[in-house]
């Protein structure tokens, strides 16, 4: 292993970790001002993280510098597993509603979010 490649891994190691933590953090803040039966916390991580990844997508970055922001960090920062299982879990409650709507507002809101990220860095 080459000490670049040895780098990098450290680097997806550090930039991954704090996705990760940030991804706690922001769920927790969002989800402790609302209501429970939406999970407004992973819906705000995973809009907030499909904006940035529009926007990276839009930078000209290095493959190095898109893998560590992209992929270490937005990756780690963005949870598709927790959206399912909640999405789950309503319906598991019988709230098909609020389960339709998870899907149906995540996937809306976050292919636009996409969009107006790449937008903006276009305009950079």
């Amino acid at each position: 292993m080459t000490a670049t490649t040895a780098a990098l891994w450290l680097g997806v190691l550090l930039v991954g970790g704090i996705g990760s933590v940030s991804r706690f953090l922001v769920d927790r803040a969002v989800a402790r001002g609302m209501a429970r039966a939406f999970p407004y916390g992973t819906l705000t991580v995973n809009i907030s993280g499909a904006a940035l990844l529009g926007f990276l997508g839009g930078l000209a970055l290095s493959r190095d510098a898109a893998l560590l922001a992209g992929t270490a960090f937005v990756g780690a920062y963005t949870t598709f597993s927790t959206w399912m299982l909640e999405t789950q879990r309503l319906s598991e409650e019988r709230q098909m509603l609020w389960a339709f709507a998870n899907i149906g507002v995540s996937v809306v809101l976050g292919l636009a979010a996409a969009l107006i990220g790449q937008w903006v860095a276009q305009q950079v």
